[in-house]
């Protein structure tokens, strides 16, 4: 299999190809510089693999929660692709891409409490577990609110990721107490990490045509 995978969600900016389960990355953490940096990115990994779009099977992307130009610049970017290549589309949540960068960094705790900073005292969260096969799979629902308000698990104990730590980690750790494992120091997703989410997702027939590639905003009204 051969998978395109790229985010733009957040302040960092990657592209990821996977071939027969290797995979190839770039990714840079630059504010504001998504919409310049992606396509010479994308171009630089097929170029360097001998590929052609034409030659992969499918397109996948960070479809959010993140800023909202972020995410509409990956869908974008991805529905162009798709369209012109033929090639179906696997959307991909940041927020799990967060956990799975965490669970992979470290092998030993279960779950992820992953967390991206919303802006207006808000933060977009979801919790992930651990499933069979090692890869992230979503507890409850992902969602935006207060982080003093945050539906945490009830059980089990949870690692930290995303920028919403950073701006709410006091009130999130509260939330948790002494299910809190630790922070894994993952902060932003990455195109890389949505790969293996892509593989599985896409094997489970999980195949977008592109005109429904479109952004998970989870806040849909902006005051």
């Amino acid at each position: 299999m051969k998978l395109l995978a790229l985010d733009t969600a957040t302040e960092a900016v990657s592209a990821a190809l996977w071939i027969e389960g290797a995979i190839r990355a770039q990714y840079a953490v630059a504010p504001r510089e998504q919409a310049r940096r992606i396509l010479p990115m994308i171009d630089a990994l097929l170029a360097d693999a001998g590929l052609r779009p034409l030659d992969l099977d499918a397109l996948a992307f960070g479809r959010g929660p993140g800023s909202f130009t972020g995410v509409r610049i990956a869908a974008g970017v991805v529905q162009g692709m798709a369209f012109a290549a033929d090639l179906p589309v696997v959307p991909v949540s940041t927020l799990a891409a967060l956990a799975q960068a965490a669970l992979d960094a470290d092998t030993q705790v279960e779950g992820v409490l992953a967390a991206i900073d919303a802006r207006m005292n808000e933060v977009y969260h979801a919790a992930y577990a651990r499933g069979a096969d090692g890869l992230a799979l979503l507890q409850g629902e992902e969602g935006v609110c207060p982080a003093e308000r945050i539906a945490v698990p009830a059980t089990g104990r949870w690692l930290a990721a995303g920028t919403g730590w950073d701006s709410y980690g006091e009130t999130l750790a509260a939330r948790l107490g002494d299910r809190l494992a630790g922070d894994s120091g993952v902060r932003y997703p990455a195109a890389a990490d949505m790969l293996p989410l892509a593989v599985r997702d896409f094997e489970a027939g999980v195949r977008l045509p592109p005109e429904q590639a479109v952004p998970v905003y989870l806040r849909d009204k902006v005051v």
